[in-house]
């Protein structure tokens, strides 16, 4: 893919490297050497198996809502829009069992995960303007973050003020009053850099009750402290309030997708404050990362109760890089400690009534982690590693007024897990790479999935073994990533009914098997002519399962491809692209009803106006297509069932980006 690095939003690189000023290209966005994303993609070269670095060229012309405006293009990461910045985001088939919130994946800025220490989380906070690139490590191949999970890692990386100096603004709008505005700076001294940035997003939203505002903040400031030794601090601040329109019956999501659930005026807002640093020893053949972090936020979220919670994180980590000769050695660790104060109250049209829940939780999640590579040929790398992972949740209620008021009822589960990991990546030509895996995968419930009943459910870790094979690299016109993969799950966390032996409808299934291909594949026609393209093929099933035999698994379709063809070049380019589902997920466990496929049109375009002066259009769903985009899954469905989420309707957005 195209590197480059921008002037673009809030602070922050995981790794404080040193810019070289560069040749300007034509694009506004580029004011300095490809270092940081050239760094990542060199790393990402190193990894046996799927990994993928967007930079901000990628999606530079769209307007930036959510994290499906930066991943859509990026091999094997599902990302559908369900409304405003509210997506479903899911890798290898993780988090299949969420119609809400985020379970399987890592997220991270910066290289700190923004994950709450029962490790679910929230992808509102993370703001796509904000970042310089983004690096996707899908499955194990997450090792090097720390992650075990079966979706893997996706970690959004800020500029800092050596990588972007001066100032930088973006604003556009459009359709369904949408406004965003984005304005940043950056400076550099001899031992010190600094970075800050603010975005305002507002819109009505492509459907009744989605209004949605947002305030956010993003900052560091970098120390040189000897030859040796540096550090960088950053802080962010997030202010998100999102009216949720909520699911459609099938007949609805089909023929009046702008309709909204205005019944309890449901909601979800969060305000969150990241403190966060990363000191950075370099001493040659070992180079040593360390920091802390501390995350606080606070949830309002009227749905069928008014959810208040009020959590606070703390974290540690550390990594050690050391090289000599053939060998390669990196050792690392992660730990996070939270407590959430949990309250529901009755909710009135919105607002907090009469208190029916209260409890004090706590978790911790931690993990070790190794990998050794082993150049044992010219062309050969042999990889060896693992992850040890455990942690707990604990709950101590303390109020149900279900239950007749005050209570004393507590719930603890613990978890530990040891995922190995091998792999081989051969270099058949300085372009051209095959890689190949075979690895483990954990994953620990959270408080939704386990907290279902007071003295928690009796839910055991998520356990999967992956072997992947795959190849990438350039010839000629064309540029790939292809892997092919196949994981055999044991307890994949899923919806039943409740029986003898499955005492909550969210549970551990026995056994299910993921497995796909990711492919993306670009071609370089013409100097003003290119086609971008990704395709995934997902197979997910259960294995001969008491309740639904060798089912399919709902949510996800089989087949997905989307595509982009540019005409021009950076000064002035036009790029229609398509999204094609030829035949929609399944919406039930049961197999009965599945969501028609669709076809979506969309086109984009950009021009430079002077030096440092970009015009861009991204237009969405241009025929107005009408079409199933995301489902809530559930045991049994009907046309009935209110679980469709529709595609976004048709919209125009346009806006400037400008550097000075």
């Amino acid at each position: 893919m195209k590197t480059s690095l921008f002037a673009l939003a809030a602070a922050v690189s995981a790794t404080p490297a040193l810019a070289e000023e560069s040749a300007a290209e034509d694009r506004t966005i580029i004011v300095v050497a490809r270092t940081q994303s050239d760094l990542a993609e060199a790393e990402a070269r190193r990894t046996a198996g799927g990994a993928t670095v967007v930079t901000h060229d990628d999606y530079a012309d769209k307007s930036l809502v959510s994290l499906r405006d930066t991943l859509g293009y990026t091999p094997g990461v599902y990302v559908q829009p369900r409304f405003g910045q509210e997506i479903r985001i899911s890798i290898r088939g993780s988090g299949l069992s969420r119609g809400f919130h985020m379970r399987g994946l890592t997220l991270l800025q910066d290289g700190i995960p923004i994950n709450l220490a029962d490790d679910n989380g929230d992808f509102q906070e993370l703001e796509p303007t904000f970042f310089d690139h983004l690096e996707v490590y899908r499955g194990a191949n997450a090792l090097r973050f720390g992650s075990g999970t079966l979706g893997g890692a996706i970690n959004g990386v800020t500029p800092t003020g050596r990588t972007a100096p001066g100032v930088y603004a973006r604003l556009d709008g459009g359709t369904f009053d949408t406004a965003r505005l984005l304005v940043a700076g950056g400076f550099a001294t001899d031992r010190t850099d600094g970075w800050l940035a603010a975005s305002a997003d507002t819109s009505i939203g492509d459907r009744d009750h989605a209004k949605r505002q947002s305030l956010r903040f993003h900052g560091n400031l970098g120390f040189k402290l000897s030859d040796t030794v540096s550090t960088r601090i950053y802080a962010s601040y997030n202010n998100i309030d999102q009216e949720l329109p909520g699911a459609l019956s099938r007949s609805t999501a089909l023929t009046a997708p702008k309709t909204g659930n205005f019944f309890g005026n449901q909601q979800r807002d969060i305000n969150s404050v990241r403190l966060q640093n990363r000191t950075t020893v370099d001493l040659g053949a070992l180079k040593v990362n360390l920091g802390v972090f501390y995350n606080h936020k606070e949830l309002f979220h009227p749905i069928f109760q008014v959810i208040d919670q009020k959590s606070d994180d703390l974290g540690a980590f550390f990594r050690a890089d050391y090289a000599a000769g053939p060998l390669e050695l990196t050792v690392g660790g992660e730990t996070r400690h939270g407590t959430v104060n949990s309250q529901r109250f009755v909710n009135l049209n919105g607002i907090s009534g009469n208190q029916t829940f209260a409890a004090d939780q706590k978790a911790r999640t931690s993990s070790l982690y190794a990998e050794l590579r082993y150049r044992a040929a010219e062309k050969l790398t042999l990889i060896a590693g693992g992850v040890y992972a455990d942690g707990f949740r604990r709950q101590h209620e303390t109020y149900n007024s279900f239950a007749g008021g005050p209570r004393d009822v507590k719930g603890r589960a613990s978890f530990n897990q040891f995922s190995p990991k091998a792999g081989l990546l051969y270099e058949a030509s300085p372009e051209i790479q095959i890689f190949a895996n075979y690895s483990k995968s954990a994953e620990f419930p959270g408080f939704i999935e386990l907290a279902q009943i007071s003295q928690f459910v009796p839910i055991d870790a998520q356990r999967a073994w992956t072997a992947e094979f795959g190849t990438r690299g350039k010839l000629g016109i064309a540029s790939w990533e292809v892997s092919f993969y196949r994981a055999d799950l044991k307890g994949e966390i899923l919806q039943f009914n409740t029986g003898p032996d499955v005492p909550a409808s969210t549970f551990n299934a026995r056994k299910t098997r993921h497995q796909g291909i990711e492919a993306g594949l670009s071609l370089d026609i013409k100097p003003w002519l290119r086609l971008r393209q990704v395709y995934q093929y997902a197979d997910f099933r259960f294995r001969e399962d008491s309740q639904y035999a060798n089912n399919r698994l709902p949510v996800i379709p089989r087949h997905s491809y989307r595509g982009e063809l540019r005409f021009g070049t950076d000064r002035l380019h036009l790029a229609p692209s398509l999204e094609w589902v030829p035949q929609g997920a399944w919406a039930d466990y049961r197999n009965t009803t599945r969501t028609p496929g669709y076809v979506l049109l969309g086109l984009t375009a950009g021009a430079t106006v002077r030096d440092g002066i970009d015009l861009f259009v991204d237009g969405r769903n241009i025929t107005g297509k009408k079409a199933i985009g995301d489902i809530s899954a559930a045991i049994t469905a009907t046309d009935a069932s209110v679980i469709y989420y529709p595609v976004e309707r048709r919209a125009v957005f346009a806006g400037v980006r400008a550097r000075f």
